[in-house]
């Protein structure tokens, strides 16, 4: 049961083969790899959108640093400046605050940090999405190139099936009971040759055939005696032999006088 169902497998993915038209797969692999490209493209474009973030980040984190650094400084000037001038309290509550900003400005400092190392991975990933879609776009190119010429193949092939067909037809049979046109032709000439074979059989043996030759050459003769007679009576004598006519005329005799 196994090997049948294994054999009618076989059977329809070898019709399914013969049935499928070579454009409309070619039409479906330039489809899909369109379809990749523009998912490539997609993605490439969420990594750049990703590195463009970083760079938006590291300058908030940066400006960030720079502003806790400078609010530190006016800080411990306010403190230096309370304990000069006695201010126990004032010089205790601006320390403090310096304290806090300085906190803060190393925490702004340490995510500043982290965001330019992820930025420096970014920007790997970045530009190995932009050769991929490079490469990408390069074979899709090439891919529509080939599919001109794999199309103009395609037609010169259907065109070359059509003169197959058509000359298998003259050549074979048309059905069961009609013959070949070589066939025909073959039967057209040995007709002619078998007319022409009576035709030439009858003329030899038709009497009516012997008589129009007879009389033809009676005719003939009647009209050489006719001739003859002419001649007796300008003087010209008998008729020339096929020598004599080929002679020049120079060595003719001259005609009588009147």
């Amino acid at each position: 049961m196994g090997k049948f169902f294994g054999y009618i497998k076989t059977w329809f993915g070898q019709k399914t083969e013969e049935i499928k038209d070579p454009e409309i797969e070619i039409e479906q692999a330039i489809q899909e790899a369109m379809k990749r490209d523009q998912e490539l493209r997609n993605q490439a474009a969420k990594v750049l959108a990703h590195r463009t973030q970083l760079v938006a980040e590291i300058e908030e984190a940066g400006a960030e640093v720079a502003e806790a650094k400078e609010l530190a400084k006016q800080a411990l000037i306010k403190s230096d400046a309370a304990i000069k001038s006695g201010n126990a309290a004032d010089a205790e509550k601006w320390n403090q605050a310096a304290s806090q900003i300085a906190m803060k400005m190393q925490a702004a400092q340490s995510t500043y940090e982290m965001l330019q190392k992820q930025l420096a991975t970014a920007e790997a990933q970045a530009a190995a999405a932009k050769q991929a879609v490079q490469n990408n776009a390069t074979a899709v190119q090439e891919l529509s190139a080939k599919r001109v010429a794999l199309l103009g193949q395609l037609q010169a092939a259907k065109m070359q099936e059509s003169v197959n067909k058509a000359m298998d037809q003259l050549n074979s049979a048309v059905g069961d009971d009609a013959p070949s046109f070589e066939e025909v032709e073959n039967k057209i000439q040995a007709r002619m040759a078998e007319a022409s074979a009576k035709a030439e059989l009858a003329s030899a043996t038709d009497p009516n055939v012997a008589i129009a030759e007879l009389k033809t050459s009676t005719m003939s003769l009647k009209a050489e005696s006719a001739l003859d007679s002419l001649r007796a009576e300008l003087g010209l004598g008998a008729a020339p032999t096929p020598e004599v006519a080929a002679a020049p005329a120079a060595e003719l005799p001259p005609p009588p006088t009147a």
